[in-house]
């Protein structure tokens, strides 16, 4: 049997983006950090994000049925440690300038790329909730670089032209 920690370890190892993932509903804004998302399929286009049932927020998200995937560029690292901090969720959004698409979730307007989601299937695995999410809009930012993380800490990636 494969022990947690020896998966987290080798997890580490695993480069991933770096997205904050946002809802909004009549209780307020809520955001967290995290690099558990992927692409499910082109048709429709549909992303995969998974969020810690511990999670103050949880509740929040499952309520509200929407969130965005706004995937960070390599200047938003202060972005990524706010929303996985202890900050409230007000003191959260005070990090970057907001704004909206169609859904209303928040998204971060100088982002990489935002997706804007509804979420359409909800399931449950141990410690984690995979939420399913068709996406109704994309909105792609002017950045080149990529925040990622790997082993345990944030790197940038993009390809710089040279003349």
């Amino acid at each position: 049997m494969v022990e947690a920690t020896d998966f987290r370890d080798a997890m580490s190892l695993l480069t991933s983006a770096v997205s904050v993932i946002t809802t909004t509903g009549m209780s307020g804004r809520y955001g967290f950090t995290a690099s558990a998302v992927c692409s499910v399929t082109d048709t429709p286009p549909t992303l995969l994000v998974c969020m810690n049932k511990a999670s103050s927020s949880h509740v929040h998200f499952v309520d509200n049925k929407i969130l965005s995937v706004n995937v960070l560029s390599a200047q938003h690292q202060h972005i990524s440690k706010a929303f996985s901090s202890k900050l409230s969720p007000e003191e959260r959004f005070k990090h970057g300038v907001w704004s909206e698409l169609e859904t209303g979730a928040p998204v971060l307007d100088d982002a990489l790329v935002n997706f804007d989601c509804e979420i359409e299937q909800i399931q449950e695995v141990g410690t984690h909730t995979i939420f399913i999410c068709r996406i109704v809009a994309i909105q792609q930012g002017e950045h080149e670089h990529s925040l990622v993380y790997f082993n345990r800490a944030y790197h940038h990636v993009g390809q710089t032209e040279t003349a």
